[in-house]
């Protein structure tokens, strides 16, 4: 049995279910070798933590009375490797900036930074996506090595407090830690204890600010339109050019001429004539 098989990867641990040293195979109940290696035991080597089942090999002799081998050497813990941070940045419309970000995770020390400029409103955001997936991809080939998601602030991931929370709880599920640049609770996110608590209230202290800065904004539109002055874009058709278009009509002169002489689409002069009468 070479020290690359999987069995041999797993009898450097002593087995933490039947307590089998390290160079012996598992044993059963009833004292004889096992044909397969008990979990607990296998699982403590990382690349065969997915595993369903690691064989006890024949020259263990499985199902015989169980004897104690020459002990193999310990494995010893395999040493972390410098965290790789997966940075993701975020802004809600192209008239923002995203540098301020960019340049924040640059400094953070990101291997690589996904970026762009689309609401939280919006359900699907590639980019994240792709953030996560990368994060993974990089979580399952080194497990040994810390991965996390780096983001400026909180409101860059969500938008609403359940939302953020249930991303928070996918990343905890994936292995993936959570770091903030600025706010309360910045640094490394500790999803346990106080951490959690504090993560919650914070959401939601996000989702009523946001909320409040959206009535405001409504409430502004509205005293405005009240006043006469309408937000949005310019109309297309003026009084003047209502004007023009009704006495040309009136002459019978076709709406696709009266549209291309305006500088407008059919669809507009239709709806500004029907509006008028």
């Amino acid at each position: 049995m070479t020290t690359k098989t999987p069995a041999a990867q797993v009898e450097r641990h002593t087995c933490p279910k039947c307590q089998a040293p390290a160079g012996s195979p598992c044993r059963t109940s009833t004292g004889k070798v096992a044909a397969n290696y008990h979990t607990g035991r296998f699982a403590l080597v990382p690349a065969l933590k997915a595993e369903l089942a690691v064989k006890t090999p024949a020259d263990r002799n499985p199902g015989k009375p169980w004897v104690v081998r020459e002990a193999a050497p310990e494995a010893t813990e395999a040493t972390p490797g410098a965290a790789i941070r997966i940075g993701y940045a975020r802004c809600s419309t192209v008239g923002q900036e995203l540098q301020s970000q960019l340049d924040a995770l640059a400094g953070a020390s990101c291997t690589r930074v996904f970026s762009e400029k689309i609401s939280t409103r919006v359900k699907e955001r590639p980019e994240l996506e792709n953030a996560l997936t990368l994060a993974r991809e990089i979580r399952a080939a080194a497990p040994g090595r810390p991965v996390i998601l780096t983001v400026v602030e909180m409101k860059r991931l969500a938008r609403s407090a359940a939302e953020l929370m249930s991303l928070s709880a996918t990343l905890q599920g994936d292995g993936i830690q959570l770091e903030l640049l600025s706010g309360p609770l910045q640094g490394i996110y500790d999803p346990n204890g106080a951490g959690a608590i504090v993560f919650a209230v914070l959401a939601v202290s996000a989702e009523v600010e946001r909320e409040g800065i959206r009535e405001k904004t409504l409430e502004g539109l509205e005293a405005a339109a009240r006043k006469g002055n309408h937000g949005g874009r310019p109309t297309v058709m003026d009084a003047d050019k209502l004007a023009v278009a009704e006495a040309r009509r009136a002459k019978g002169e076709s709406v696709t001429a009266i549209a291309k002489a305006l500088g407008v689409s059919r669809a507009t002069l239709y709806r500004a004539l029907g509006e008028a009468s």
